[in-house]
């Protein structure tokens, strides 16, 4: 059983920071990728960022030079540091990870409003 809690998520101004953090527990051997997405309302689900074990990254187009996503693999944690929030930026954020390359898990979502 792996299980994945999520928070920093709040209300900020638009141009105002904040960090995600996503703790995994449980029966954990190798995570392999970690990551952060998003979904707005009447929207898909996007990937926001992911990182490997390695530290190699991928941003969405959308947050690049805004976002920044790290990771301990000591503590199984992710984060994920945003800068320069827009409105758009709004969304509930999920965090997600591979374990073994085979299992995917997502965490229960952290709601992140940006107003203008």
């Amino acid at each position: 059983q792996v299980q994945l809690v999520e928070s920093g998520g709040g209300l900020v101004q638009a141009g105002g920071s904040l960090r995600l953090s996503c703790e995994a527990s449980g029966t954990i051997f190798s995570i392999n990728v970690m990551g952060w997405y998003r979904q707005a309302p009447g929207k898909q689900r996007e990937l926001v960022a992911s990182i490997t074990r390695g530290g190699s990254t991928n941003y969405a187009d959308s947050v690049k030079g805004r976002a920044t996503i790290s990771r301990d693999n000591a503590k199984n944690t992710v984060y994920l540091q945003m800068n320069s929030l827009k409105p758009e930026d709004t969304a509930v954020y999920y965090c997600n990870i591979l374990l073994n390359n085979r299992y995917a898990y997502w965490g229960q979502g952290t709601q992140v409003t940006v107003s203008s």
